[in-house]
């Protein structure tokens, strides 16, 4: 459904009380009774469970499955699936100028993009009650899984002039990919850059920066928006690099003080985040996630800009009684503070 969603993001801003808006997906395998291997694999399977988490929740947006193998795939890459877990990227495919030179730039559509985009298309049809986001890997991290994510540290030091080659390569397929999700009719994508919080500010603002901000501004108009996602440490230190990007909001991880986020962040700016994914949704109780999600909204809920969410992707065998606990604890922390 087509929607302006400048103006969504500005009603949510406004808004008094909010509604959480969780890097949700994966977890929808446990509705329907399905591994992760299928999930993966099935554009009408995925299409069900963003459907599924749609009616179950009442989450601000629904957003597609965050699988950061599926575009490094897509170019070469040789990934590790499983019937529990997201799947993962094994080896690096470029470790040379020469590779990285010779690789070959995707057509959309290629591997199982084709799937996740026939995905998207079958989900626009069935959620229409809230905006539809996909989940795609932002650039630099894309870059450090064509090259290995431990060497990419080094070459960005040791081989600059390789690492620039892949970046223009990632970038190119990348925003062709989102341009596919926007014609589609999705309402923006949430771009995961994980692998740019482990570099220093420097490093961040020569490799990440200018290529996430291009994709940005290739895509990014009022019908389409795009969230930037870094969980990384370094957060706060790039902050300024981060907010250059153009981005239309941000959403960061649990590794930072979400508080201290806000600080660096105008007060027009949207941030989202970061209930720990892994030890509360995952491995938390009911009880421990609605104390944590209560203690944080009473620490950054007073801040209009502040959206609560997860740090990062929910894992699929996250209990949803977790889930539903959190949901529970945003709406009673709204509706206390309406009544006070």
């Amino acid at each position: 459904m087509k929607r302006n969603m400048k103006e969504w993001l500005d009603a949510l801003r406004e808004s008094p009380v909010k509604k959480a808006m969780p890097v949700l997906s994966f977890p929808a395998v446990q509705l329907m009774g399905i591994s992760v291997r299928e999930l993966i694999s099935d554009s009408e399977a995925q299409a069900k469970g963003m459907a599924l988490v749609a009616e179950r929740t009442d989450a601000a947006a629904a957003v597609s499955l965050m699988d950061l193998s599926l575009e490094a795939e897509c170019f070469g890459s040789t990934i590790r699936v499983s019937d529990d877990e997201v799947p993962t990227v094994t080896g690096a495919l470029v470790t040379d100028e020469d590779e990285a030179n010779a690789l070959a730039v995707p057509a959309v559509g290629a591997g199982r993009t084709g799937i996740y985009l026939d995905a998207m298309r079958k989900a626009l049809e069935r959620i229409s009650d809230r905006p539809v986001f996909a989940g795609v890997i932002g650039p630099f991290s894309l870059a450090a899984r064509l090259l290995d994510v431990t060497e990419i540290m080094v070459d960005c030091y040791d081989e600059p002039d390789m690492v620039h080659i892949v970046m223009e390569k990632a970038t190119a397929f990348l925003t062709a990919y989102c341009m596919e999700y926007k014609k589609l009719g999705a309402n923006g994508v949430v771009i995961a850059e994980p692998v740019t919080g482990l570099l220093s500010p420097a490093l961040a603002e020569e490799f990440s920066e200018p290529y996430v901000r291009r994709i940005v501004d290739a895509v990014q108009d009022d019908s389409f928006l795009v969230v930037y996602h870094n969980c990384g440490n370094a957060v706060l230190r790039m902050m300024d690099s981060i907010l250059r990007t153009g981005a239309g909001a941000f959403h960061f991880g649990n590794a930072i003080d979400m508080a201290d986020a806000i600080a660096l962040v105008p007060e027009d700016t949207v941030v989202m985040g970061n209930i720990d994914p892994a030890g509360e949704f995952r491995g938390g109780t009911p009880e421990s996630i609605r104390k944590a999600t209560i203690d944080l909204l009473e620490r950054c809920g007073g801040h209009k800009n502040f959206v609560i969410s997860s740090g990062c992707d929910i894992p699929p065998l996250s209990k949803w009684e977790n889930i539903d606990a959190f949901f529970a604890a945003v709406a009673e922390f709204y509706r206390d503070k309406k009544e006070a």
